[in-house]
Parts: structure tokens; C-alpha cells; sequence
């Protein structure tokens, strides 16, 4: 019978980082985490929809498991599967705190630090804030739910989190919405919810939104 074995290696990460514009320091520094089957440029686009955004170091990071899209052959990526899911998440939350490092090793003074998600990027978002060794000062989560391995001891740890669900979102459906803010708000973290006429996606509203929570957030600057 063959023996099942793991053995760590050297891999390398992939992100974008786009300055923020109309002077310094910046409001802050925004970090995404794609959905699945999607790329760090087609996150970053939509970072730079949100109303405000521009003032922020926008930075998107790409999953470390590569494949091509069939119907197009563009490179996508997702965050981990269940083969190996324990590792993985460990190698995922490394990767994002070494990002996180590497661009606070850049910034000339302190300023506040969001990480934003979609669908399968939420878990990352959730993982890294709760396990990378960083501080952070506000979360933004759309279309994915609380992953199971984060104790409520973890959740507590969380800062502020904006919560979005699109009405007809048929798979993070009313019910996953629920049974999230029934841990959250047990855990005594704060939660914005969103709900909007949408599906499984960054629709206007929920953009608009996005955009007063960061407002919230930012470091007082001049608007671009």
C-alpha cells in the first residue's frame, strides 16, 4: 500500500499593489483575496470601483493554485481544495502575512489596514486576520461564510466587518447569513450587514457601502 507523505518546499506568491492617489500618506492600505476561478487583476479592478478607494494602497493577491479557465484560456487561480486542507490553510495564511509584512516594511508611518473578500476569498480574509500576526482594522466580506476552523476565541479577536449578500445569491443564501452573524455577534464583533438586489457578485450598492465603511476607516487626507 502506498504511503502518503508531505514535504515543505520554496513556492512563489503572486500580487498587484496600486499606490493610492492625491497625496500622502495614504488613507490606508486595502488588501483583497479573490473569489474563485478569478486573478489578482480582476480583484484589484473592482477594489478600484469602490467610491474613495483611490486614496488607498490598493493590493490584490492571487491564489497560490493555478489553472486555466476552459472556455477562455486565462489563468485563474482558487485558494486551496480538500485535498490537504490543513496544510494548505497554513501555507495560504503564511503567504498573506508575508505579504502584509512586505508592505508594512513600505509604509512611511503607521495608517489602518482593511482586508476585503469575495465568495471563496472570505475564508482568507477571516484566516489572515485571525492568524497572520497582524494587526488589522476592518474587514469586508461579500458572498462567503465564517470558515469552521476559526474557535470563537479566534472570532473575538476580529475587528469590524462589513457583511454583504446579495438578495438572489442562491449559494450565500439567507440562511449561511444568519447562521454567520449568529457566531459573530456571539463573539462580540461588530458586523455591518448589507443586503442588496443582486447575486453573487460586487454590485453598485453594495460598492457605495464599501465605500462609506473605508470613509470610516481612513486616515484624513485630500480627496483625488
Amino acid at each position: 500500500m502506498a504511503k502518503a507523505h508531505t514535504i515543505a518546499v520554496t513556492t512563489h506568491g503572486h500580487y498587484l499593489e496600486e499606490p493610492a492617489e492625491g497625496g500622502s500618506p495614504p488613507a490606508g492600505l486595502l488588501m483583497g483575496f479573490h473569489g474563485y476561478g478569478e486573478n489578482a487583476a480582476t480583484h484589484l479592478a473592482v477594489l478600484g470601483r469602490i467610491p474613495g478607494a483611490k486614496r488607498w494602497t490598493r493590493c490584490a493577491l492571487q491564489g497560490l493554485h493555478l489553472f486555466y479557465r476552459q472556455s477562455t484560456g486565462e489563468v485563474v487561480s482558487s485558494w486551496m481544495t480538500r485535498f490537504e486542507r490543513e496544510q494548505t490553510i497554513r501555507d495560504n495564511v503564511a503567504y498573506a502575512g508575508a505579504v502584509l509584512s512586505q508592505l508594512k516594511s513600505q509604509q512611511a508611518a503607521p495608517t489602518p489596514r482593511v482586508l476585503a473578500g469575495f465568495s471563496q476569498g472570505v475564508a482568507m480574509v477571516y484566516r489572515t486576520a485571525a492568524f497572520a500576526g497582524h494587526s488589522v482594522d476592518g474587514l469586508i466580506v461579500l458572498a462567503g461564510d465564517v470558515p469552521p476552523d476559526l474557535e470563537d476565541a479566534d472570532l473575538a479577536r476580529l475587528p469590524p466587518i462589513l457583511l454583504g449578500q446579495g438578495e438572489g445569491d442562491k449559494w450565500y443564501n439567507t440562511a449561511k447569513l444568519d447562521a454567520d452573524l449568529a457566531r459573530l455577534k456571539a463573539a462580540g464583533v461588530s458586523v455591518e450587514v448589507c443586503r442588496f438586489a443582486g447575486g453573487h457578485e460586487w454590485a453598485d450598492p453594495f460598492l457605495e457601502v464599501v465605500g462609506e465603511f473605508l470613509g470610516k476607516l481612513a486616515t484624513p487626507g485630500p480627496l483625488p
